[in-house]
């Protein structure tokens, strides 16, 4: 005999989210519906587009969150347009412990169909990041191939470079004496010089 798992149950607060992008649009049907979810506290953005993943009440409501809690919206795009920004937000939501709802689209975390969906959501974000530092490391080595400077901007210009080291190899003047001049310390004119 197989006993089934007892569904989980969310012990926490309900915290919805409303935004709409036009300030002429009303999110009155997006408060009602989530009035009716049984949401405690509801966060917004008015005439804010859901491209740009810094909003005021966005970041008030991610991190009013707990343990436990349930995110809940009206739609997915109303969290996020981008799928990258979604795939981060419902991940971290996941490895937070709070469970996420979307009202038109049945999703649900709460039920054992929507913590497969997380489990999905969190394989893809793994995926994504993995592609976005593999493009990093590409672009950064591409660069590096065509001699372009990696990392941190360089304190000296390569005609500053080129005066000092023919100064200091003609003993017109010294490293210190040269590092003063620029603004550097010793050891930086000193490594710059000698790169080649």
């Amino acid at each position: 005999m197989t006993l089934e798992p007892t569904p989980k149950t969310s012990t926490g607060k309900k915290i919805g989210y409303v935004r709409v992008s036009d300030t002429d649009q009303t999110e009155d049907l997006q408060v009602d519906a989530l009035k009716l979810a049984g949401c405690d506290v509801i966060y917004g953005d008015h005439g804010v587009s859901g491209a740009i993943t810094v909003r005021k009440g966005l970041d008030e409501m991610l991190t009013s969150l707990e343990t436990g809690d349930t995110l809940v919206v009206w739609k997915l795009d109303r969290l996020g347009r981008s799928t990258i920004h979604l795939l981060q937000l419902l991940d971290d939501l996941r490895r937070r412990g709070v469970d996420f709802q979307a009202i038109t689209q049945g999703i649900d975390t709460t039920t054992s169909v929507g913590r497969m969906l997380y489990g999905q959501l969190a394989v893809f974000a793994e995926f994504e990041r993995e592609q976005i530092r593999e493009r990093t490391k590409a672009g950064m080595a591409a660069a590096k191939a065509r001699g372009k400077h990696i990392g941190r901007p360089r304190k000296l210009t390569e005609d500053q470079i080129a005066y000092a080291r023919t100064q200091i190899t003609a003993k017109r003047s010294t490293i210190t004496s040269m590092a003063k001049a620029y603004g550097v310390t010793p050891l930086t004119l000193s490594r710059a010089t000698q790169r080649r």
